[in-house]
């Protein structure tokens, strides 16, 4: 929803000329479905070649959006924070509203009867919505690591899994997220499991396939000097693959390694438990 609460756009003409780009690559993703965050609209900006990639281009880019949006020129529902969310207890109106909310919510674990079980971990919390959309549809865990893990997130960890089952990552092309990779796999072998790290993403195939925009390696990073031997001086976020890309990559990784069929009965099942549970209500 566009809304107004500035009369006056303080802006450049070339700043007001960004902004009607800006609208257009947000409505673009809006009518399939995407909502960015602020670094994903960045970063669709940088691979464009509407502005470079630097620092304060970015700082610049939440001026305009910020000023774009309180003169209701930038519809308010089009970017969102995916890190600062409010909590509230969940509540309903009254009963027959709980009752109409466990229908539509009911669900069964789609991942029962599956050999090995299969998780999906993200570095960066600000593209969890984007992966839930997949996880939640197979009813996979979506783990967010905000970096590396702590050691009670691995413990957490090594209680759901067993050995030979699998979570595909997603992380940074930089020092410290591709060794993320190994991190995990091995303080999983602290306790005592073989667990399958699968780096999904971002990997040297999608840059050379998809050509986002690089930025310096963190020489400062302790793990920079094997990175840049192997790699180079040149880093890429995860952030720059379009949301199309990223639910396209986890989709094909959970399809490759579950049993659809066994899937599909479950889906199945659902449909009839909720036609059952309509009837009681119904009756």
């Amino acid at each position: 929803m566009k809304q107004q609460f500035d009369n006056k756009l303080r802006l450049s003409n070339a700043n007001k000329e960004r902004l009607e780009t800006i609208n257009n690559i947000l409505e673009e993703y809006r009518a399939d479905g995407y909502v960015l965050t602020l670094r994903q609209l960045y970063y669709q900006l940088v691979s464009k070649d509407i502005i470079p990639n630097k620092q304060n281009e970015y700082a610049k880019l939440s001026n305009i959006l910020k000023k774009g949006r309180m003169a209701g020129i930038v519809d308010w529902s089009s970017i969102e924070d995916r890190i600062r969310q409010p909590k509230i207890p969940y509540w309903v109106k009254d009963v027959d509203n709980a009752i109409d909310d466990t229908i539509n919510q009911y669900r069964l674990d789609r991942m029962a009867y599956q050999d090995k079980k299969i998780e999906v971990w993200v570095e960066k919390d600000a593209l969890s919505n984007v992966l839930y959309r997949v996880t939640s549809k197979y009813h996979i865990r979506l783990m967010v690591n905000r970096g590396y893990s702590s050691v009670s997130a691995m413990y957490d960890a090594y209680l759901r899994l067993n050995d030979n089952d699998t979570i595909l990552y997603f992380g940074d092309h930089d020092p410290s997220g591709m060794d993320m990779i190994r991190d995990i796999k091995e303080r999983m072998q602290d306790f005592g499991l073989d667990i399958n790290v699968v780096p999904v993403a971002l990997t040297m195939e999608q840059i050379r396939k998809f050509n986002p925009p690089p930025n310096p390696a963190k020489t400062t990073d302790p793990r920079a000097k094997w990175y840049i031997k192997k790699f180079g001086n040149t880093s890429w976020e995860l952030d720059a693959l379009p949301p199309k890309e990223l639910i396209s990559l986890v989709e094909n990784s959970i399809l490759e390694r579950i049993d659809v069929g066994l899937y599909e009965e479950q889906l199945e099942k659902e449909k009839e438990d909720i036609k059952y549970l309509r009837s009681i209500i119904k009756n």
